[in-house]
């Protein structure tokens, strides 16, 4: 029914089951990835299962791929791209290489940057490897429980996926994988989203989050596209600036 069809849009359902906590007073998500929840917390000790400060969720050692620990706190003041992905996964081997140039290069440039890899890989040995060709930080493989309580957090429902923060650790983008594709320099970091962008293959990804307004134009007339951009950019910006007073998603 139509009924069904607007709430798995609404919720941007994309795989099945899909349990959702809400607020009923206010209507607003409370947590995305119930099923997590009932497999971490079936006494439902954690309950109503709200979303928890990155700090809080963070919060432990983390690992260097030397074998040196840190704590945790050491991310404060930085922008942080928490990076979930695994070895077995191929998009997300190749992912991982231009990401290893990325990193290098914000850091180059002086700002406070760090990368938190949150393993899916199904072994330590598999971590272990694929660990090795990264310089950032990571949860240790053993925490099962702070692994997934940050895949609670973010909602995550596919890998690879990089959500990058500011030094809050409010996120700034759910859509690191396509920022970072798009941008190999790295002029755009820290990546805050843009009311309207050019349809490229990378991006096209954001078609299946929510809906969307796509204008074509005849790509022979370059001007025509400006002329289209400057038509469609305030629109847009009103749209973002309602939605973020309401504090929810475009």
């Amino acid at each position: 029914s139509l009924l069904q069809l607007k709430l798995w849009n609404k919720y941007r359902v994309s795989n099945i089951p899909s349990l959702i906590f809400i607020d009923a007073s206010t209507g607003k998500v409370v947590c995305r990835n119930g099923l997590l929840v009932i497999r971490d917390d079936p006494e439902g000790l954690e309950f109503p299962w709200g979303p928890k400060p990155f700090s809080e969720v963070v919060a432990g050692p983390l690992l260097r791929n030397n074998g040196q620990t840190l704590d945790s706190s050491a991310l404060e003041g930085s922008h942080v791209g928490v990076y979930f992905s695994a070895h077995w996964c191929p998009p997300c081997r190749s992912l991982t290489r231009v990401l290893v140039e990325s990193y290098r290069k914000i850091k180059e440039s002086g700002q406070k940057f760090e990368i938190l890899f949150v393993s899916a890989d199904r072994s330590e040995d598999s971590f272990k490897q694929y660990f090795s060709e990264m310089p950032w930080v990571a949860v240790p493989y053993a925490d099962e429980a702070r692994r997934s309580r940050l895949n609670r957090l973010y909602g995550i429902q596919g890998i690879p996926t990089l959500i990058v923060l500011d030094p809050k650790g409010e996120v700034i983008t759910r859509q690191g994988r396509v920022e970072v594709l798009n941008d190999i320099e790295c002029h755009e970091f820290p990546w805050h989203p843009k009311p309207v962008l050019e349809l490229t293959d990378s991006n096209a990804v954001q078609l299946n989050e929510g809906p969307c307004l796509v204008l074509f134009v005849d790509s022979e007339d370059d001007g025509e596209s400006e002329a289209a951009k400057q038509l469609i950019q305030p629109i847009a910006e009103k749209i973002i600036a309602k939605y973020k007073a309401k504090e929810e998603e475009a």
